[in-house]
């Protein structure tokens, strides 16, 4: 793989966060409903973004950094579509009015980005010093996948852990605006938007636990990592709006992601035979055989089985009624 310069690694990072936090200074300072016109812009922008990057890492470091990002971003821009009906699930469960959905989106998406930066340099330190937990990212993997054909996503908001914080924090049973905390007849009490934020949270821990092991069988360049997961994490809210309903229609999406998911740790499993062979079972060295899975075969793999899971979904999927106004407008559970 082309070398990357520390130089150039640093200053892409700086523009790359400096933008993100732009984002979220503007909804800080606007919550609004975004129309579908601002959406689409904006998915525009970040899409055109992280094209221009790819060739920008192509001239400064060579076709196999460029082409490891893409895939990687493909990949990561596709589990992190699955992170939206859970979104979605929350924003419904808890009532979030419209107008801070956008604010509560980003604070997930910022949430997310710590939690895969954590697991990026954990995941760089272990693959380094142990070449053997590519078979238990393989293995993990190829079980997520096996869950996504069986199980519905759960949402978080009747874990445990929900529970327990609903008993141990004084909750209000309406929202003030987009505080945290709000005064009901004298008592300072959280708003449901803390349980909201605490939610978003644990999804985007526990999406980050799939998405990390999966975007190290495409690079274990850190940065690249890191990137792809940045730019995969961008637009995201925005195409949460834009979607809006059709989300629903996507029935066979989780079909897609787990076909990507298990061909992903497939490549995992195929990588570590090479890598931390286990020569003490008898005929291992068959198995050593097999080739490495290339990144234009692992893009491909992506690209159509996202594309035939929208294109199934949208053409034979069951359709299902629209929420009516007064579902939409519900309380929040408590």
């Amino acid at each position: 793989m082309g070398q990357l310069h520390l130089g150039f690694e640093i200053a892409a990072l700086v523009v790359l966060v400096a933008i993100l936090l732009v984002d979220l200074l503007l909804v800080l300072k606007r919550p609004h409903l975004p129309s579908m016109k601002e959406c689409a812009a904006w998915i525009g922008f970040y899409v055109s973004l992280a094209l221009i990057f790819a060739v920008v890492l192509f001239f400064v470091g060579g076709m196999a950094p460029a082409s490891e990002f893409v895939t990687g971003w493909l990949l990561e821009y596709s589990l992190s579509i699955d992170n939206l009906f859970v979104f979605i699930v929350i924003m419904s469960k808890f009532a979030v009015p419209k107008k801070y959905q956008q604010e509560v989106l980003m604070v997930g998406i910022i949430i997310a980005l710590i939690a895969r930066a954590l697991f990026i340099v954990a995941g760089a330190v272990i693959i380094n010093s142990f070449a053997e937990v590519f078979y238990v990212f393989g293995l993990f993997l190829l079980y997520t996948a096996w869950k996504q054909t069986r199980e519905e996503e759960d949402d978080g908001s009747d874990s445990f852990i929900m529970r327990a914080v609903r008993r141990v924090l004084p909750v209000s049973e309406e929202y003030d605006g987009n505080n945290l905390r709000t005064v009901v007849n004298g008592k300072k009490l959280f708003t449901p938007m803390l349980l909201v934020f605490i939610t978003i949270g644990l999804t985007d821990v526990m999406f980050a636990l799939d998405s990390i092991p999966a975007i190290f069988a495409v690079t274990q360049n850190p940065f690249l990592v890191f990137t792809a997961n940045l730019f995969a994490l961008m637009g995201l809210r925005q195409l949460y709006f834009l979607l809006g309903g059709l989300m629903e229609r996507l029935a066979y999406l989780h079909y897609g992601i787990a076909a990507i998911l298990g061909f992903i740790g497939i490549k995992l499993l195929i990588h570590a035979i090479h890598q931390a062979p286990l020569d003490f079972i008898p005929g291992f060295s068959v198995l050593e055989k097999i080739p490495e899975v290339p990144i234009w075969l692992s893009l491909t793999v992506i690209v159509v089985a996202m594309g035939g899971a929208v294109i199934a979904s949208l053409l034979f999927a069951p359709k299902t009624p629209a929420p009516s106004d007064d579902e939409s407008s519900s309380s929040p559970e408590h």
